[in-house]
């Protein structure tokens, strides 16, 4: 006979601050496609890139109305990313910091 363990606000803590790591390291690979020129059609490689873009781009988004992308032309340098990553560290400091204060 197994006795299964309480989930506490410890776990619950670690499993959203989890969704925060997760979420951030999305945006520093879509960083990182963005530097990179689109590869020859593969459908699995597509099929990621694409995710990455459904996932990240509805967030990043609101940033980019914020601040659109300067420079011109095919130059331009896109800083919403920086600022969505630095909100996200706030939002998980004081999110996880709420579920879980000690």
């Amino acid at each position: 006979m197994t006795l299964l363990a309480a989930i506490d606000r410890a776990d619950i803590a670690s499993y959203v601050n989890a969704l925060f790591l997760v979420y951030m390291i999305l945006i520093f690979v879509r960083i990182l496609l963005s530097w990179i020129p689109r590869m020859p059609y593969n459908p699995a490689l597509s099929a990621v890139v694409n995710f990455i873009h459904e996932v990240t781009d509805p967030y990043l988004n609101v940033f980019r109305r914020v601040l659109p992308p300067v420079g011109g032309g095919g130059f331009a340098l896109d800083l919403s990313p920086i600022i969505a990553v630095f909100v996200l560290i706030i939002a998980r400091v004081i999110i996880v910091g709420a579920i879980d204060p000690g």
